[in-house]
């Protein structure tokens, strides 16, 4: 038995986020599918992160176990094969029995990007969100600044799960760029609520449209007593870019 470890890339357009689910398309389960199309097993698919539903990812991590004797090259050819085209494996590794895709991750990186436009773009609607009224770039790039630390975020993310009662979270790094009229909102974190980034970018397109404060920002940030609130922005321009392990891909 080994345990084998993918890089995978998606469009989450039509599925209803990556954990499996009995009457909806999802990533983990497109993947099980392939698996047990190559392999004639079923198996359970551990990822790095439950992206919600419109959610794409470029490198999410999922691991799983196999007693097959295909080499990661036969893996990696087959089952992109038997994947649906919105999905690909981009490498395959066998990987340390004890590898935990969620709990070894030292970081994940997210990317919001927002068409900022007068227009819309039909070759850009599945990727970003647009806004049509001119946003204050450098406001949003000042306001990105305050995320970065640990902080409660309880203000920026959905109701919690009944029993998980921490919402304090560390962000490493947060920051937005421009170019061609896209805005990208850039957020690292040790892990995310749910919701989370996608209520941060809603923020701070607040704060270009000067609708929010650096101040508002910051009580949210410390959990303040404030009628303020962080407005989720749509699920599509959200994309999970990169997940960091210590040990993983492993080097030879």
């Amino acid at each position: 038995m080994i345990r084998l470890a993918l890089t995978i890339e998606y469009e989450g357009t039509r599925y209803h986020g990556f954990q499996y689910q009995v009457n909806a398309p999802t990533i983990q389960g497109e993947l099980e599918k392939a698996i047990e199309r190559l392999t004639g097993v079923r198996v359970r698919v551990k990822g790095a992160g439950r992206t919600d539903a419109g959610v794409h990812a470029e490198a999410q991590v999922v691991a799983f176990d196999t007693d097959s004797a295909h080499s990661t090259e036969t893996f990696l050819g087959a089952l992109n094969h038997y994947l649906p085209p919105d999905i690909a494996v981009r490498a395959a590794h066998i990987v340390a029995q004890d590898f935990d895709p969620r709990r070894h991750a030292r970081s994940r990186s997210y990317r919001y990007s927002i068409l900022n436009s007068r227009t819309p773009s039909p070759l850009a609607r599945r990727f970003t969100c647009h806004i049509r009224e001119t946003l204050n770039v450098d406001r949003m790039r000042s306001a990105a600044a305050l995320f970065i630390g640990e902080h409660d975020f309880r203000k920026f993310a959905a109701p919690l799960p009944m029993g998980k009662t921490s919402s304090v979270r560390a962000v490493i790094d947060a920051s937005v760029e421009y170019k061609d009229d896209v805005i990208a909102v850039w957020v690292t974190g040790n892990a995310f609520l749910q919701h989370q980034v996608r209520r941060m970018a809603g923020a701070l397109v607040d704060v270009g449209r000067d609708r929010l404060s650096k101040d508002d920002l910051q009580v949210m940030i410390d959990n303040g007593v404030t009628d303020k609130v962080a407005h989720s922005l749509p699920a599509h321009g959200l994309c999970l870019v990169r997940v960091e392990y210590a040990d993983y891909p492993p080097t030879l």
